[in-house]
């Protein structure tokens, strides 16, 4: 399995989305933290997700979890699957993404690549460990995220 990218800025910089779930039971939103490596001999792929947002709850509830990856062209419907909740309405059909449904996971056709995981370790980051400045910049009002490690079982491309 190769996966030939820029791990530094691939989320920073093209974003992407995490989805959790099944057909007829899954969210998804747009993520710029994460990381890609090697965890116990196996390719990983890590996200980080706060308790507050509706993915978490699927992250929680399923084993596999996908990472896809969109050309540039998908930056406003990413936008939009990151500002919008899963509770209030389908914000994938307002996104204009089509599912698409794998074993136990779903992606969507419009990626150019998709990480299939399998979830392998879940932790909530530890305030007291989060340097000073971070906790203030970005945990002053919510909990902190959750660190979900997955075994890439398969990378999906166009």
């Amino acid at each position: 399995m190769d996966l030939n990218v820029n791990a530094f800025s691939v989320f920073d910089r093209q974003w992407a989305l995490v989805t959790a779930g099944q057909e007829g039971d899954f969210n998804t939103m747009t993520i710029s933290w994460g990381g890609l490596g090697t965890l116990w001999g196996k390719p990983v792929a890590t996200v980080y997700v706060k308790p507050v947002r509706y993915t978490h709850e699927f992250l929680d509830r399923y084993d596999k979890f996908t990472v896809s990856f969109f050309p540039e062209t998908y930056k406003k419907a990413l936008a939009l699957l990151g500002s919008r909740s899963g509770r209030d309405g389908d914000k994938v059909a307002a996104a204009g993404l089509t599912p698409a449904y794998l074993d136990g996971a779903v992606t969507f056709r419009e990626a150019e690549r998709t990480l299939v995981c399998r979830k392998i370790y879940r932790q909530d980051l530890d305030l007291a460990a989060v340097p000073a400045e971070e906790a203030a910049a970005y945990y002053a009002a919510e909990a902190p995220h959750t660190m979900y490690i997955g075994q890439v079982l398969e990378v999906l491309e166009k």
